[in-house]
């Protein structure tokens, strides 16, 4: 698995429209990350994954929307794999383990809500 590649800050994103799959580019053989929004409630991050990149199976302490911008992926949620094609969303709950692995180059959004206490 690569790492994961952060990029930019959002601060030359605000209050102006912006094309989502432009949000962050593919790299070959590697993860890149944009962070859109980071505030205590949650965040909001866009992903590139090239083809066969993956994210090992974990937990998160929220509950995760991710938003298919380009591409397939197979995200697998307690051990039960979901395809998501470009348009599709699947959420992930919190504490549940869950795995990612592209099928093809993918870009995702991300946001993770935080559950409440």
């Amino acid at each position: 698995m690569a790492s994961v590649k952060k990029v930019k800050t959002s601060e030359d994103l605000k209050a102006r429209a912006v094309g989502l799959t432009g949000l962050v580019g593919y790299q070959d053989g590697a993860i890149v990350s944009r962070e859109i929004v980071s505030q205590a409630t949650g965040t909001v991050t866009a992903f590139a994954f090239d083809e066969g990149q993956q994210l090992s199976e974990h937990t998160a302490p929220f509950d995760a929307l991710v938003i298919d911008l380009d591409g397939e992926a197979e995200i697998s949620i307690g051990g039960k794999p979901n395809r998501v094609k470009p348009g599709d969303m699947i959420i992930m709950p919190a504490d549940i383990p869950h795995a990612l692995r592209a099928v093809t180059r993918f870009k995702m959004l991300l946001v993770m809500i935080k559950k409440a206490s």
